[in-house]
């Protein structure tokens, strides 16, 4: 008798355990798995198609002569260049040039510049050679930056949500790692970028599983783009259960559970 009731208990308890297993995320979870290790490879993708429309920049202009830079530069420009930025008197901000749609900046003194489609360093060389060979400052050094350098990041992520980067320079697994990194439900398999561009929107596709990830045009993100980390298929089938019924049969599991128990104690006391 004793040997009969015991195997319903574990039959019981073992029902329970598969249940939950089967509730469970059952998916490949690692990143590039088959990259070689230990090996020298070259380096894929482009990280920046160059300035954009929509563009915040950060110039700064530097000299031997500090005085000769004030004017250029906004934290001590008090001048007020048309269509440019007027800054307040004893103010320090920088709110910096934005690109407007023809791809063009108002840069104090120097006037519209086009900027469109210029790496940053291009366009500080631009400006240090149009500063010296007109006068204004013999040895400038010109530094240009992006300041609203911006990625959404949506989905199966621990943190969804807009992060903000410096520089230039952004890959897919910073930004993961920005929000925390994908949950266990998250498909590594199908990670979408959604990117605008000259008034064209691509879509890509990621494979963090694959080396090939490496290669991929989008693996090193560009300003305003979306990634999208989709459930996986346990996920949304999930989804589409009623909320509730994981939480019945738990405890229906858990009911029958002690039953067993509690009529196995009250026959062994009967016996006894």
């Amino acid at each position: 008798m004793k040997n009969k009731y015991t195997k319903i208990t574990l039959l019981t308890a073992a029902m329970g355990m598969m249940l939950f297993a089967s509730c469970g995320p059952s998916q490949e979870l690692a990143y590039f798995k088959d990259a070689p290790r230990n090996e020298e490879s070259e380096q894929g993708g482009q990280f920046s198609k160059g300035i954009q429309t929509n563009d915040l920049l950060y110039i700064y202009v530097e000299s031997r002569a500090p005085e000769a830079t004030v004017r250029f530069n906004q934290e001590t420009n008090k001048i007020a260049v048309d269509g440019g930025v007027v800054m307040n008197p004893g103010s320090s901000a920088v709110t910096g040039y934005l690109v407007n749609n023809e791809g063009d900046i108002i840069f104090p003194v120097l006037g519209r510049l086009h900027v469109l489609g210029k790496t940053h360093s291009q366009l500080a060389a631009e400006i240090e050679q149009k500063l010296v060979s007109e006068g204004h400052i013999l040895d400038a050094t010109v530094t240009v930056k992006l300041m609203n350098f911006k990625v959404s990041v949506l989905g199966e992520v621990k943190m969804p949500g807009q992060i903000e980067a410096t520089g230039e320079r952004l890959t897919i697994f910073e930004a993961l790692s920005m929000v925390g990194d994908l949950t266990i439900y998250g498909q590594r398999q199908n990670v979408t970028v959604v990117r605008e561009e000259n008034g064209n929107r691509i879509v890509g596709e990621l494979d963090l599983t694959s080396k090939d990830v490496f290669d991929s045009p989008f693996y090193y993100l560009h300003q305003n783009d979306v990634v999208y980390v989709e459930p996986n298929m346990k996920q949304k089938k999930n989804a589409e259960r009623d909320p509730m019924t994981l939480s019945y049969i738990s405890s229906i599991v858990s009911i029958v559970s002690v039953l067993t128990s509690a009529f196995y104690y009250y026959l062994l006391a009967k016996k006894l």
